[in-house]
């Protein structure tokens, strides 16, 4: 044999030995080997769910007080849980804790928005000029951490004996809260995005609605949750103090009736009320307004 005969010869007995012979794997039956995946337990999947967590803390913080009242034994002093749900439970059913409520979120409602109108305007002035922009630090500076209630009796002297003094120091409580978050939410939107809105031959109005507005809505949402949160118990306060005087108001004048009328349990039940009420508005309305707009954006996890 030649030598080309030779070199084919030792290339097909290479191939022989490299060559991976064929391999076909068998499919196993899934009850031949034990569990590959562990089920997670019903238990645990229910504790997975934030809801449930909380509510498991609410009750296990309600069994501790109830049986730390039942300890005590002084109702005068911390009545048990289940007199202040009795007491709840009464106050809604005669309407009256339900028409004390709806009197000041209504006040508080129209102090809000106020509010919010007002720190748009300074939003505005700030970022259209320099002026403003310096206007709003000052103001900032000098009012923000000044406490509503303190306004209390110079608001009295100047709005009176009504809704306008409760209206005033709310004002005050979420004008600031506001047009600071919002200004700076303005503030650091970022370069790149301000020029994609110019070179969409966005201006004015339109180029604060549609890039502005946007790109800063989760500072502007954490002002408005903030100036909630102040101007709810600013109000509360202030009624305390201000029902003293027109003997009329809502549920901080119901917490002050019923403590000099010694009903302990109705004053827990108010301040119930205005728990229920903060939660509903950061649990429903907030999150809400959190979840179609700042999640849908992709702004936060």
């Amino acid at each position: 044999m030649d030598a080309g005969g030779k070199a084919v010869s030792a290339a097909g007995d290479l191939t022989d030995v490299f060559e991976r012979p064929e391999f076909v794997r068998e499919t196993l039956d899934s009850t031949s080997f034990g569990v590959v995946e562990k089920p997670i337990p019903l238990w645990r999947r229910i504790l997975q769910r934030r809801d449930v967590r909380k509510l498991l803390i609410i009750l296990a913080l309600g069994a501790i007080w109830q049986l730390y009242t039942i300890r005590l034994d002084k109702e005068l002093l911390f009545p048990r849980l289940t007199s202040t749900l009795s007491a709840l439970y009464d106050g809604v059913r005669s309407g009256d804790l339900l028409l004390r409520s709806w009197f000041s979120v209504k006040v508080l409602l129209q102090g809000y928005a106020l509010g919010v109108v007002l720190a748009t305007l300074l939003t505005i002035a700030a970022i259209t000029s320099q002026v403003g922009n310096d206007l709003l630090e000052t103001l900032t500076a000098m009012f923000n951490p000044l406490p509503g209630v303190a306004l209390l009796p110079l608001a009295m002297l100047w709005f009176g004996l009504g809704n306008g003094a409760l209206i005033f120091v709310l004002i005050h409580s979420v004008v600031w809260a506001v047009a600071l978050n919002t200004h700076s939410g303005f503030k650091s939107v970022s370069p790149t995005l301000r020029m994609v809105g110019r070179n969409y031959g966005l201006t004015g109005f339109r180029y604060v609605w549609k890039i502005l507005i946007p790109a800063a809505f989760p500072s502007i949402l954490t002002g408005l949750k903030v100036s909630w949160a102040f101007a709810w118990r600013t109000l509360i306060a202030s009624e305390l103090v201000f029902g003293v005087t027109s003997s009329s108001g809502g549920l901080g004048w119901f917490i002050y009736e019923n403590k000099n009328q010694l009903e302990i349990p109705s004053v827990f039940a108010g301040l119930f009320m205005v728990i229920l009420i903060g939660l509903f508005m950061d649990a429903i309305v907030f999150r809400q307004i959190e979840q179609r707009t700042v999640r849908k954006w992709g702004m936060q996890a």
